[in-house]
């Protein structure tokens, strides 16, 4: 690890080597760049866990489960489609399991392995909602349900390049096996990942095991990052750090095709440029805070909404169909931000905005062209429960008008489809209690309302409580 105390010796040819030397240490900033947002100063103890880990051994093994039920009673329905969230009341239980396992190379490199089991299902089997009201669930590839067989979830390098003598104290945990880290960095990773651990993070808003549920609530739904079904794909990513500031890049492969499970190694045809740049400073004086800006561009093999309609209308198709016109060599560009805020040291504060030029198909996350989100939470401390959390979020989104049309023709998308469409913006109301048990256990009570189901006037309102139980060992 980097800064460990040791000889005379040992401190000589780290600093010749440009690594930080000891005496750093004590030379933290108010608000760290190596501290993960999700571990601002309000934050409940991430330490938490069935069993203690290491702050100095060069393995970490830790690992996770989150158990959810979720339910809905009957809604209003004028009609349902193909693609629709059933009308009548139905419940499911999803079910991750997460082995993570990491290995310090050296002070500067680092090796991640996890392994993940995913059983259960969603309520309508993940279709009929933009903003989906269980991020645990995996979607069927192309109606094809996935195995429920362990798989691999990340194989991570990472090599952390020194720019600077100065370091700043760092949470070990599973993404990460150093105590501290120089001030000013270059990181570069490389292997198989999942995007969202690395951009569009947000504190209050990004974890669905100890906070909100939904796809739109803790992801921004308009960024169709890049993933198979399961979430994960391979990528090459450099990072730059610098104190309050921070930039990353990444390179990674997209699916062959819309929501699907084998991903296209020809970087030719098909990949995915993401930029995303920080600011860890905040809106207000000695509160910490982050603002965030991000935009990608993704090239597939995708379909054109227009393209679809035009085909049908001309009477060369029965219903539009995305996938008759999908075309190598095809892009959907957006950008977004997102923002969090500490108001007091128990009150924090997110947001998030999201756009992508929606002309042709949605490709891997979900079918949201535009999104706004706000929310908020709060720490038990008040009545004695420092490890509880309350919040509340609202998320509305929307799609482009050639997509809702294509929708209201009968078209489908591999989410969407009720074989008509009343359009109208989906808005999404969440709210959860997370109740710390005992050592690494925590259960959680989620409601929602989602108004416009698949933005759909014609559908819904829907009401969807879960029960969550969480386990970090």
């Amino acid at each position: 690890m980097f800064c460990r105390n040791g000889t005379w010796e040992l401190i000589l040819a780290l600093a010749l080597a440009g690594v930080c030397a000891p005496k750093a240490y004590a030379q933290t900033q108010p608000l760290s760049e190596s501290q993960d947002s999700n571990n601002s100063a309000s934050s409940p103890d991430t330490s938490l866990s069935i069993f203690p880990h290491s702050e100095s051994s060069r393995w970490w093994i830790s690992g996770q489960s989150n158990l959810i039920l979720q339910w809905h009673p009957s809604f209003p329905s004028d009609y349902s489609g193909r693609n629709s969230l059933s009308a009548a009341a139905q419940s499911a239980t999803s079910h991750v399991l997460t082995l993570y396992t990491g290995y310090e190379l050296a002070d500067d490199s680092e090796v991640f392995f996890d392994l993940e089991d995913s059983t259960g299902s969603g309520i309508g089997n993940a279709l009929g909602l933009a903003g989906y009201t269980n991020l645990d669930v995996v979607r069927t590839a192309a109606g094809v349900p996935l195995s429920h067989a362990p798989y691999l979830a990340r194989l991570l390098f990472r090599q952390i390049i020194p720019l600077s003598s100065q370091c700043v104290p760092a949470d070990r945990s599973w993404q990460n096996l150093a105590t501290s880290l120089p001030k000013r960095r270059l990181e570069f990773w490389i292997g198989k990942m999942t995007v969202p651990d690395f951009f569009d993070t947000n504190g209050p808003g990004s974890d669905s095991h100890l906070q909100f549920l939904n796809w739109t609530v803790d992801n921004n739904g308009a960024y169709d990052y890049a993933a198979n079904t399961r979430g994960y794909t391979d990528g090459a990513m450099l990072e730059y750090d610098d104190g309050r500031w921070s930039a990353r890049f990444l390179e990674a492969l997209m699916p062959k095709v819309a929501n699907g499970i084998n991903l296209d190694a020809d970087l030719a045809r098909s990949r995915a440029e993401n930029f995303e740049i920080d600011y860890n400073g905040g809106f207000l004086h000695h509160r910490d805070g982050a603002i965030r800006a991000l935009t990608y561009l993704n090239h597939a093999d995708m379909g054109n909404y227009q393209e679809a309609i035009d085909e049908f209308l001309a009477g060369e198709t029965a219903t539009p169909n995305i996938i008759a016109t999908r075309r190598e060599g095809r892009h959907k560009y957006g950008v977004g931000a997102n923002f969090e805020q500490n108001l007091t040291d128990r009150l924090r504060t997110f947001g998030r905005w999201g756009w992508n030029d929606g002309h042709n198909e949605s490709f891997v996350y979900t079918e949201v062209d535009q999104t706004l989100e706000f929310g908020g939470d709060y720490r038990g401390d008040g009545w004695h429960r420092k490890n509880d959390r309350v919040g509340a979020a609202f998320s509305m989104n929307a799609i482009s008008p050639e997509h809702r049309e294509y929708l209201a023709l009968g078209g489908l998308g591999f989410l969407l489809g009720d074989g008509a469409l009343n359009y109208g913006r989906e808005k999404i109301v969440e709210s959860y209690y997370t109740a710390h048990l005992w050592s690494g256990l925590f259960t959680s009570f989620d409601l929602q309302h989602i108004n416009n189901p698949g933005y759909n006037r014609d559908r819904g309102p829907v009401l969807v409580p879960a029960l969550r139980l969480h386990v970090d060992f």
